[in-house]
């Protein structure tokens, strides 16, 4: 259960709440301009030594383009680790200061940051803060500042991940914890991938989905835990990319539904499993290829021309989300691709569309979509600090250098919350959330640039500054050069549920060259390095990684460059 202080007003009389909780007695004449600034503090997520917090400033007074809060520790708390601003601490003091991207406060504007901390004894919460030097005062929303206990079975909550343990997967945690510094990050949660129909009870002598979420009862103890599965064996799945081809052809659609999500359906409705937090993303890489790599388009293949006259991406998609929401603790997240693929404006809302369509087809409703996912097994950079989509360089915009290639995002949180609005728009209920996918997106090491590059054109400023080091945002095989990224956290950014590790760091995207198997995974070209490209990554090399085996098999040499370029640095 979450806990919130509310930060008062010095000549306000506090009154003490529930544990953790605290209110503002506020006299009627006191309007809302007269409250300079709130600060509502939410302690998220708890434990023996340490805790994690969402800390949201709003501005009631003159606009700002830079911001600083202050708060005091009553004990021996000390931030570790935060996002979205820069923290330091003194002593018991803390000052929580802009970042370069989010310092634009307007009059009634907000900002949302995080962070994590260790303490020993009691962790009292705040009872002052300031935003800029004046003491702020709190809107509580009129909820007392306690959240609903989350744990009660059937019923959802908002934000499947606040206030809960991730399933961490014991196959991908022992191979992690079996690589030379791999046990610094073995404890990581990450996604089931349930790629094919074997994977439900468990192929070639890997763990069945009621295994891990068995498992994941023993984990789970008496708080709450999100387990994550990645529901991924369309019908001529992945038809743009032969590395993550399936098991099914592209007209078994009565298939996917008796034998594959059937099943699973029965397995999540097992009432054994109801007190889980089951978070389900549905079908990555599929619906979009339905916008992008059909038709006319320089980047078409028949195959997705298939898929898109059969339609049954769209039935398959609908289905999946019909039987699975009917399961009342699980989250369904519809794949979104990432900014890379669809930052354009002939892609972003049509793919919002089709999303729609298959959100309403087979029996599914808006109901069944808890949100979306971005960048699930992708490299896009989370922020691009260095620069801004509103940049000009020597008399042109930024959106003219050959890496944007007109993109209007240039990073995957900014093009996660502009489609989570794209979304809403398209009739998708308000209060959907956002994953992003931050399993390989670090680009830390000494490749990472420390600012922007020279002014001397669009691709000098782009290409010196930016942190995502790839030849071309289409690259999506085993890049080189990629590191870890943001460990997984709950609500990091405005509309962000959470960072999650979707992709297990390590498994690999797909086989450099060709590997018979029975898996039904083909041998795709962009995996090889000594690829020249194609229309969907603007004729670059594919900067894949060489020796790869297919894909979701262990790829050691991927794990160890991740590490040694993760970004937070390990």
């Amino acid at each position: 259960m979450s806990r919130t202080r509310t930060a008062l007003l010095a000549a306000l009389a506090l009154v003490a709440g529930a544990a953790g909780t605290a209110a503002a007695a506020v006299p009627d004449d006191v309007g809302a301009q007269a409250v300079p600034c709130t600060v509502d503090y939410k302690v998220q997520n708890q434990w023996s030594t340490g805790f994690t917090t969402a800390v949201t400033i709003t501005n009631n007074s003159a606009a700002k383009s830079s911001w600083a809060v202050k708060w005091s520790y009553a004990g021996n708390q000390q931030v570790t680790s935060g996002w979205n601003s820069r923290i330091t601490q003194s002593g018991t003091s803390v000052t929580a200061a802009n970042e370069t991207y989010n310092g634009t406060l307007a009059t009634g504007g907000s900002v949302s940051f995080g962070f994590q901390a260790s303490y020993s004894g009691t962790n009292a919460l705040p009872t002052t803060f300031t935003l800029d030097g004046v003491t702020c005062n709190v809107d509580d929303g009129g909820g007392g500042g306690t959240d609903p206990d989350p744990g009660t079975p059937g019923s959802r909550v908002d934000n499947p991940y606040s206030g809960a343990k991730v399933y961490v997967n014991p196959e991908w945690s022992a191979n992690a914890a079996a690589e030379p510094g791999g046990s610094r990050i073995s404890n990581q949660p990450t996604g089931v991938w349930l790629d094919r129909t074997a994977a439900i009870a468990g192929a070639g002598g890997k763990m069945g989905l009621r295994a891990h979420l068995d498992e994941a009862l023993r984990q789970k103890g008496s708080g709450e835990l999100v387990v994550q599965l990645v529901i991924y064996n369309l019908p001529g799945r992945d038809c743009s990319a032969l590395a993550s081809n399936g098991e099914l052809g592209p007209t078994e659609i009565d298939k996917y539904k008796t034998q594959y999500i059937d099943p699973i359906k029965a397995i999540l409705a097992d009432s054994k499993y109801a007190g889980l937090r089951i978070v389900t993303t549905v079908e990555i890489d599929s619906l979009p290829n339905l916008v992008t790599n059909v038709g006319s388009r320089p980047t078409a293949v028949p195959q997705c021309d298939v898929m898109k006259a059969n339609g049954n991406y769209v039935k398959g998609v609908g289905y999946a989300l019909n039987k699975l929401g009917d399961v009342p603790n699980v989250y369904n997240y519809v794949d979104a691709g990432h900014h890379g693929w669809l930052g354009w404006d002939d892609n972003f809302a049509p793919s919002a569309a089709i999303m729609k369509e298959a959100a309403t087809a087979e029996g599914a409703t808006v109901n069944d979509v808890h949100g979306f996912i971005t960048n699930t097994a992708n490299y896009s950079a989370l922020k691009e600090n260095n620069f801004t989509i509103n940049d000009t360089v020597a008399g042109k915009s930024v959106r003219e250098s050959k890496w944007l290639d007109w993109n209007r995002y240039v990073d995957e949180l900014s093009f996660a919350q502009a489609f989570r609005a794209q979304a809403v728009s398209a009739g998708f209920n308000s209060n959907i959330g956002m994953l992003i996918d931050t399993s390989r997106n670090g680009w830390g090491g000494t490749a990472r640039p420390t600012g922007p590059g020279a002014t001397t054109s669009v691709d000098t400023y782009i290409d010196g500054g930016r942190y995502d080091r790839r030849l071309n945002t289409g690259n999506w095989c085993n890049q080189s050069g990629a590191g870890l990224g943001e460990r997984p956290k709950a609500s990091p950014a405005t509309g962000i549920d959470a960072y999650v590790w979707m992709k297990p760091p390590g498994e690999s995207d797909g086989a450099s060259s060709a590997i018979p198997n029975d898996e039904g995974k083909g041998f795709d070209r962009m995996c090889d390095p000594t690829y020249t490209g194609n229309p969907r990554n603007n004729y670059n090399m594919s900067g894949a990684l060489a020796n790869a085996p297919i894909s979701g098999h262990w790829f050691s040499a991927q794990f160890q460059q991740l590490m040694q370029n993760a970004y937070p640095a390990l």
